[in-house]
Formats: C-alpha cells, structure tokens, sequence
C-alpha cells in the first residue's frame, strides 16, 4: 500500500499537520495552488500570556491571483518580528532554544515558498515524520482541476490510498477514486495535550509550540495520527458523533 498525503505548503503548522504527514509513504506539496485569503498559507497562531497572537507573513499585493510558488513577502525582514514574539511567547519552556536554532535555520532569503516549505518540513525531521518522498504538484506535469487533479497527482506516484483533512468532503469525488484502486481515508485529528501555558490547552497553534515543550522524541508520540475510511467519516459528519 502507498498512502499520499496532498496539502498546500503552510507557515509553521500545527500538530495535527505533522500528524498527517507521519501518514504518508508519499507527500505532495500543492505549491501552485492559487493562494486563498485567511488560509493558513501564511499565518498560524502562536500562544502567549496576552493570548492568542497570530504570525502573519504580509504579502506582497496581498498575494491576489498568485499561485503560492510565486507569493512574495511585503518587506524582506518580516521574520524578525516573527522571531521576537516567538521567543516572548516560549521563553519559559525548556526546549525553546532549540525552537528558536530550528526557526533560525530556515531559508528567510529563498523565495517564500521554500521558505513556507521548509517551515513544516524541519519540524516534521525533528520528530521523526518527514515523509522520504517528496514532491511538488508544479514539477510533476499532471493538469486538471479540483478532485480530478488530485486524483491524477495520487496516480502519478502508484498512490493505492490518499488521506486527506476534513475540508475535502464536500466535495471529493469518492466512488470515482475507489473505482480507480484507491480508498479515500480522512484524518482523525486527536493530538494528545501536552504541558502548555496558559490554560486551557489547546492543539490550534505552530506545531513549535509542542517542540518547544518536550523532547522530540517524546513530542512525537502526542501527534496521534490515525485515520478514518471515508464514509465512517461522512456518517460521523452527518450524525454528529
């Protein structure tokens, strides 16, 4: 079995991202997407004791009618700032210099891309869940739209299941996928709390959050990835349970 996992490229994302990428034998960035305004493409929350805070990358013509290989940040230190309420916000958990080196790492002079790429890739290493085989929907040459490009993209790697978020169900073609070989699977997203303050606890923010809070190889086992077959999904959507 060859399980693939599709996304657009997101900013630092969080635990339940990385718990899909542990999933995956093969992942594909969606990187010529066309950018959708108040996504997480370039933005995630960060908490502090003020509350929740956002890290967002400000783009250049606010990034309208761009794929997102090609978005560009509005001022070139934009990751300045961003350091500083990290560091405001993590200063108290033990493993914060380690989360500060890792986010020093990125490739802030790469087109932004490489950089959204690499801010979920290097946490993704540092617990263990890096898919080996990576690839970018913009190199591989498959065309189409919506759920029949997606398809194809599984096909093109011998993908036999493709799991993918919630947002999906609306409008995933599944009896097509199934009639081709491949089971659709939805994530079951239970992240298990890990020490974070202030209370409550909540998973909605920068997967930095979780390493900054234990051991990598501890972080790891609070991802939880699992899965649901599609219509086990479809039917706990519509029931509520």
């Amino acid at each position: 079995m060859t399980r693939v996992v599709i996304s657009q490229p997101m900013y630092l994302p969080w635990a339940g991202f990385l718990a899909q990428m542990a999933l995956a034998d093969v992942y594909i960035w969606l990187d010529d997407a066309q950018f959708s305004k108040g996504s997480f493409t370039n933005r995630v929350q960060v908490k502090t004791d003020a509350g929740m805070k956002w890290l967002s990358i400000a783009l250049e013509g606010k990034g309208s009618h761009r794929a997102i290989h090609d978005l560009a940040p509005a001022k070139a230190d934009w990751h300045q700032a961003h350091r500083a309420l990290l560091l405001q916000a993590l200063r108290d958990r033990p493993h914060a210099k380690a989360v500060l080196d890792l986010f020093d790492g990125l490739p802030f002079d790469a087109a932004l891309v490489e950089t959204l790429i690499a801010s979920a890739e290097a946490p993704a290493a540092k617990l263990d869940v890096l898919p080996a085989r990576r690839l970018r929907s913009s190199k591989m040459g498959v065309d189409g739209r919506s759920w029949d490009r997606v398809l194809r993209l599984v096909q093109a790697v011998g993908g036999t299941e493709y799991i993918t978020g919630h947002g999906a169900l609306s409008y995933l073609d599944h009896e097509t996928f199934e009639a081709a070989g491949i089971a659709v699977s939805y994530m079951d997203y239970a992240p298990r709390p890990w020490p974070q303050s202030p209370a409550p606890f909540t998973p909605y923010v920068t997967c930095l959050d979780l390493l900054a809070s234990l051991p990598a190889e501890e972080a790891a086992t609070h991802l939880c990835p699992a899965t649901l077959g599609w219509r086990q999904f479809k039917d706990r959507k519509e029931t509520g349970l």
